[in-house]
């Protein structure tokens, strides 16, 4: 095949001729040529015999490597054909000879099967796991890698392009940084052979897998391992045979030299003759080509997706490629492929648990993945835009009226959205970012609730939210709330009243060390243990707020700016960037920008940076439960140090209860070296256990407001309006209870329980 023709190369392509096909990233459509490939071999060797028919393709099965090295800028020696990209991945790293404590750099882009054979190699082989930070535009922090590579490292891994998005990782960069330190890299190619140009050779990639059944559309059960010469001999195969290695002696063997010591005895010839013929397909019609084609083609479905009224592009801004990546809003992504797939589209979608570590992060349960390859055209972008028009304005009719306006999405406002929703109330979220977002107070994996509080005065409400998260776990079909026990310590000389509870006791260090072998605490402190502390699963948490309020018929509008309001008669208009909405009350939840929006508490809250840090462990169960639990320090001259232990998939986390003023209009940044360096040392000193490396980071914004009260109600002189403010560092834990306690409100219902938290109150001396 010669030349670059659409329409002969869709012609040449069976499958289209039965759908239109936007799944190039999953599995794309073969050509007649590869289909034929593969059949005439079986029908060789239904006729001839296997290892008969083997021998007649010898030269062109030689030949796949040939071909293979040609795409990755190698040699045929190089190569290794597998059965998949995962079997590629598992020779390769089951080949490193590993010792406890050798870190290996993840990127955030890392494919499911990679990142769960990393946390099996940390369980066997005491790694250190270490995911390497974002930078805004989603691919890795270059700066971060280039000082993680500073400490001994004993391997570096990314995805090229990952499985959930477009994303273009900068890969000449990382392997220049590798390099220069040494540290092997290892590059999961899957999603970019056939898409994108790619040198390994050149670029200075050691290790490199790949699969035959995407953008180089070859069969399934294909797959390839690029190894370098210079990492062949620093590896041998973990599990050698007959096709790697040579049986010379009577008590010995010897592995060959090439790439082929990784690979195994019987396969499917089959399967890589096909492969081989989709490899000289690609190389006749020129990478570089298929590259400016699809690209091009992904970048009009993307402009043309972003004009649809309830269409969400979900890829980062490094985004590039044949891969497109979107949500239809008030749809589940599995349904809207569901729909698709009946009017002759194919896409498909991609959870959270495929891609923990990018999806996850960002806050996005699951994706639509719509990914453009050789054979498809103008025609099918119409088909398929046209396929989501067709559902979307009855999913989105336009309201500008509502019965309530809450403004924000973060716990507060979810929260209050779901349980106005789902009594029949009609209501509006607004919130001025993308959902997932970390410029707020709601963002991360975990947080921490108790019943251990220091005044009698919270008990009610402690009890109420207890309640509530075993609610909102019932209709959420998952556990969001773990009881692990918790320990909060003070100095033993400091004569002020600590926490204290239903349930709760007063113990010495002494006891403290067995109710959690994992936290040191002096002699000097004594500690407050409260039996029902526990962890929440914050991340699952949001995502689960925001499917249950769009179920229950919640309108969500993210990206929208709230100019501000005022009263409109015994209601409300709400100002925004794309107009006036009007409701009969209205819900501020608006976390640091609540001053903003509400003059009379502007002067009351204080908005200030908190930054935590995860810490890994060579032995992660002793700082895991049950030798670990959320815990708090009262550490003279440093302040209030707090942490949860590890959960999850995570690492354990801390954090110090204070920080610098921070100002909401400015973007969120990252944790500095500082700020972590401060928070390790303290670790190491209460923690003994946590004595890896800071393996993720996280900051976010605290609004406190006098003797850390919160502000819930109605404000006394607009009562149609009400608002969940200064959460103080402890608010999350109340989510699902002020969430409920508010829609109460909103609905005319009286809950004196919480006249306390009075936003009137706030600046009093109650």
């Amino acid at each position: 095949m010669t030349g670059f023709d659409p329409v002969a190369l869709r012609d040449a392509t069976p499958g289209m001729r039965h759908a239109r096909h936007f799944n190039a990233a999953g599995s794309a459509l073969p050509s007649a040529a590869v289909l034929e490939t593969v059949v005439a071999h079986l029908r060789l060797e239904a006729t001839i015999g296997g290892y008969e028919a083997a021998e007649v393709a010898r030269e062109r099965h030689e030949e796949v490597y040939a071909l293979a090295a040609r795409l990755v800028g190698g040699a045929a020696e190089d190569i290794a054909l597998t059965e998949s990209a995962t079997v590629a991945w598992h020779a390769a790293m089951d080949a490193i000879p590993f010792v406890p404590g050798d870190r290996i750099l993840a990127s955030a882009s890392s494919y499911v099967s990679s990142a769960i054979h990393l946390f099996r190699l940390r369980e066997t082989h005491g790694v250190i796991v270490q995911v390497l930070p974002c930078a805004p535009d989603g691919t890795v922090d270059l700066e971060a890698l280039d000082k993680a590579l500073r400490t001994p490292a004993r391997l570096v891994t990314i995805a090229h392009v990952p499985t959930s998005s477009g994303l273009v990782e900068p890969v000449a960069e990382v392997a220049a940084l590798a390099n220069a330190a040494g540290v092997p890299l290892l590059l999961d190619a899957v999603q970019s052979l056939g898409q994108l140009p790619v040198d390994l050779a050149a670029l200075g990639v050691d290790l490199a897998v790949g699969t035959g059944r995407k953008f180089l559309r070859g069969p399934r059960g294909t797959g390839l391992l690029y190894a370098s010469p210079r990492i062949r001999e620093l590896l041998r195969p973990a599990r050698p045979d007959v096709r790697g290695a040579v049986w010379s002696s009577a008590d010995g063997y010897e592995v060959k030299d090439g790439a082929r010591r990784f690979e195994t005895w019987e396969t499917a010839h089959a399967l890589r003759l096909g492969f081989g013929t989709a490899l000289r397909e690609a190389l006749d019609l020129g990478v570089d080509a298929i590259h400016s084609y699809t690209s091009g083609l992904a970048g009009r479905l993307r402009d043309a997706l972003a004009t649809m009224p309830g269409v969400t592009l979900t890829d980062p801004a490094a985004a590039g490629g044949a891969i497109v990546t979107f949500v239809v809003k008030g749809e589940k992504p599995a349904d809207t492929v569901r729909r698709l797939r009946t009017a002759g589209v194919h896409v498909t979608s991609i959870p959270d648990h495929h891609g923990q570590w990018d999806l996850g992060r960002r806050g996005l349960e699951s994706v639509v993945r719509a990914s453009v390859h050789v054979y498809n055209d103008e025609s099918d972008i119409s088909a398929l835009t046209a396929a989501l028009g067709k559902s979307v304005p009855a999913l989105l009719p336009a309201r500008g009226r509502a019965d309530v306006i809450v403004v924000g999405a973060g716990v507060h406002g979810s929260a209050t959205t779901w349980n106005l929703a789902r009594r029949g109330v009609n209501v509006i979220q607004l919130d001025r970012f993308a959902d997932g977002h970390h410029e707020g107070s709601s963002h991360g994996h975990i947080r921490m609730i108790r019943r251990a509080y220091p005044n009698p005065i919270w008990d009610d409400l402690v009890d109420r939210a207890y309640l509530a998260w075993s609610e909102l776990s019932e209709a959420a079909g998952e556990t969001l709330l773990t009881t692990t026990g918790g320990l909060y310590a003070r100095p033993a000389a400091d004569g002020t009243p600590g926490l204290r509870g239903p349930g709760c006791e007063t113990v010495d260090a002494a006891r403290a060390a067995e109710i959690f072998p994992g936290l040191r605490l002096g002699a000097e402190f004594t500690a407050v243990h409260d039996p029902a502390a526990g962890v929440l699963n914050a991340a699952a948490t949001m995502r689960s707020l925001r499917s249950l309020s769009v179920a229950a018929g919640a309108d969500r509008r993210t990206g929208v700016t709230v100019l501000g309001w005022e009263p409109d008669g015994d209601g409300v208009a709400v100002r925004t960037g794309d107009g006036v909405l009007r409701a009969d009350r209205l819900v501020i939840a608006a976390g640091p920008w609540t001053g903003s929006l509400v003059p009379s508490l502007a002067e009351l809250l204080r908005v200030v940076r908190i930054v935590n840090i995860h810490v890994g462990a060579s032995d992660v169960p002793a700082v895991s439960a049950p030798a670990l639990g959320p815990f708090s320090i009262e550490v003279p001259g440093v302040g209030l140090l707090y942490g949860l232990p590890a959960f999850g998939g995570d690492a354990m986390k801390i954090g110090l209860d204070h920080g610098p003023d921070d100002d909401p209009a400015r973007p969120q940044t990252p944790v500095t070296a500082a700020e972590a360096a401060e928070l390790l040392a303290l670790a190491r000193r209460f923690l003994p256990a946590a004595d890896g490396d800071v393996v993720d980071s996280v900051s976010c914004r605290y609004t406190m407001a006098p003797r850390n009260r919160f502000a819930v109600g109605s404000l006394p002189a607009t009562p149609q309006v009400l608002v969940a403010a200064a959460c103080s560092g402890h608010g999350f834990k109340f989510g699902p209870a002020l969430g409920a306690a508010l829609a109460d409100l909103a609905l005319g219902k009286q809950r004196p329980e919480l006249d306390f938290l009075a936003p009137g109150a706030l600046g009093g001396a109650t």
